[in-house]
């Protein structure tokens, strides 16, 4: 789960990072009366899950409250990168003197929370990282140590920060990395880290992605998750307990068992087609969950064939199928259908979908060359 850059800094703050004093606004007239309570310039910055804000007119400095206003008033309503602005950030604009990078994420192949830190921060930290890699500082964290202050240290001594600004540098490292571990989060950064005014560190803006299977232990986060900008079929498919991503292709799939997800979409490119998305309905899904799956995956227009492949363990072949013909009844469609039944049930489960006129398939390689040719109009059921 991504949270919104306001969020994220209150969470950076609750632990020690130092943030400027800023409001969110939902209206210009909100924006504007933020802007005369903070008393000074005013940085106006949309609020929307998506990068290159700065880039796409989403963020203005005002230096009255009548400007702020006005620029709140451009910017909400924008549409940016396919995301609308329904709110905005107004904080106090800072003296920015220098922008650093600072950032936590979990590096999967180290099995380690990594720290990374460059001296180039700002709107451009991707091209530092893609062009020049050598300005971006890695440091490994032991689990059972945590972050360690020389650690922190050798961070601020590569990335050039001043002397006297290290053991402000230590304190913030430190607190991003309590923030990160205490919200069970898998990215935390803050960009930029600048140093502003007489010489002062302030983290000017922040970004943070929580573990979705941690969000239990968290019901104060989870309460932030901003459903306006989420995909509305993925917010349907977790109310259903359904793990569902969104893709380009033509072929909608339904699996249980993530593992199986992944194969069939690699035998769907096999045979010349695109899986439309990754669906694993779990084990022991019931008719109610597969009706969910099914119409989730029909409202993608771009799906030309659908492509079921269960193994029936815990799950039943035949409340499967029978999952299908419910769904089949709310949503009625006219794609193509090709089932691959295998396991507790299949038998009856093959049966149910026989007699409903829907194609069938005893192997993944038969289900997947079918579905790919029912897409493209070669083969009827």
């Amino acid at each position: 789960m991504n949270l919104q850059e306001y969020q994220s800094k209150r969470i950076f703050a609750k632990f020690g990072v130092p943030i400027p004093r800023g409001e969110v606004a939902t209206t210009a007239t909100a924006a504007r009366d933020i802007a005369r309570r903070l008393g000074t310039r005013v940085v106006i910055k949309s609020q929307v899950l998506v990068g290159g804000r700065g880039k796409a007119g989403g963020i203005k400095l005002a230096s009255t409250p009548d400007e702020a206003e006005m620029v709140a008033e451009r910017i909400l309503g924008m549409d940016i990168k396919g995301l609308k602005v329904r709110k905005v950030l107004v904080d106090e604009a800072a003296d920015i003197k220098k922008e650093l990078y600072l950032g936590l994420v979990i590096d999967r192949a180290q099995r380690r929370v990594v720290m990374m830190g460059s001296s180039e921060g700002g709107v451009d930290i991707e091209e530092v990282a893609a062009q020049t890699p050598e300005k971006i500082t890695k440091i490994a964290i032991d689990p059972f140590l945590g972050l360690k202050d020389y650690q922190a240290r050798e961070m601020a001594m590569t990335m050039g920060v001043n002397r006297e600004l290290v053991g402000d540098f230590i304190r913030i490292a430190q607190a991003l990395y309590t923030a990160f571990m205490q919200s069970d989060a898998s990215l935390a950064e803050i960009n930029p880290l600048a140093i502003v005014g007489e010489g002062k560190l302030v983290g000017l803006d922040g970004k943070m992605s929580v573990d979705d299977n941690a969000l239990f232990r968290h019901p104060d986060l989870d309460e932030m998750r901003d459903v306006d900008e989420e995909d509305p079929y993925e917010a349907e498919a977790r109310r259903f307990g359904l793990s569902y991503v969104k893709l380009d292709g033509e072929i909608g799939c339904m699996v249980n068992g993530a593992g199986l997800a992944m194969a069939t979409m690699d035998i769907i490119k096999f045979y010349g087609g695109s899986p439309a998305n990754f669906l694993d309905v779990g084990g022991g899904a019931q008719a109610d969950k597969v009706a969910a799956a099914l119409r989730i995956i029909l409202s993608d227009k771009n799906v030309k064939a659908v492509l079921f492949n269960i193994f029936g363990g815990i799950t039943r072949c035949d409340e499967v199928a029978r999952g299908i013909l419910t769904a089949l009844k709310e949503v009625p469609t006219t794609v193509p259908m090709v089932a691959r039944l295998v396991g507790t049930n299949e038998a009856e489960g093959r049966a149910i979908l026989a007699d409903a006129h829907m194609g069938t398939a005893s192997t993944l390689d038969e289900a997947a060359d079918k579905a790919v040719r029912a897409s493209r109009g070669e083969l009827a059921f």
